[in-house]
């Protein structure tokens, strides 16, 4: 099982929420279950444990989540929401082709 990191893309895969698009904001109980945010209904104060099991990792970190994180400056929920857009919007173009 490849690596999850803090920024990356993960689609839910089970729940109420599944299908959704979340970040990765981090992992606990060493890696079982992952934190995720969509900067709307779970924030970066207060993100949302999921199961391992229960997402799909992008393994894909957008560009300015990753340029943050490189600087060391705070993620936001407007960085996740743009994010989130930007690779929704992406997902959409590549559908219609």
């Amino acid at each position: 099982m490849r690596q999850l990191e803090k920024g990356m893309f993960a689609r839910s895969l089970a729940g109420h929420d599944k299908g959704r698009l979340y970040i990765i904001a981090g992992t606990e109980d060493q890696g079982s279950r992952v934190l995720v945010a969509d900067g709307v209904h779970h924030t970066v104060e207060s993100p949302k444990a999921k199961k391992r099991m229960h997402i799909q990792p992008d393994y894909h970190i957008d560009p300015g989540l990753k340029k943050k994180s490189e600087r060391n400056l705070p993620i936001t929920d407007e960085d996740i929401r743009k994010a989130l857009d930007s690779k929704e919007e992406k997902n959409r173009c590549q559908k219609q082709m």
